[in-house]
């Protein structure tokens, strides 16, 4: 099982707000996920990040893969030099 960070849309009409959740790579975007382990509001200025560290450290260390959108805001986020460089 290919297990992601990726980005999961929750915000209404016009108005994106996301869940940075932990899935399963086969599950679609907005389906059934593992874990939430933070939130993004790219709409206030400046954007949101709300990233739990322990949970994203953990996760990475067990091997889950962040998506492109994901490991940009891991690295604005400052956590971890190996969550970076995993991207």
């Amino acid at each position: 099982m290919a297990v992601r960070m990726r980005l999961a849309r929750i915000g209404s009409k016009k108005n994106p707000i996301y869940r940075v959740v932990v899935a399963d790579s086969r599950s679609p975007r907005d389906g059934r996920f593992i874990e939430i382990i933070g939130r993004y509001n790219p709409q206030t200025n400046p954007s949101t990040i709300e990233l739990d560290e322990t949970k994203v450290e953990e996760w990475l260390a067990k091997g889950a893969q962040p998506s492109d959108p994901v490991a940009k805001l891991i690295k604005i986020a400052g956590i971890g030099a190996s969550g970076a460089s995993t991207a």
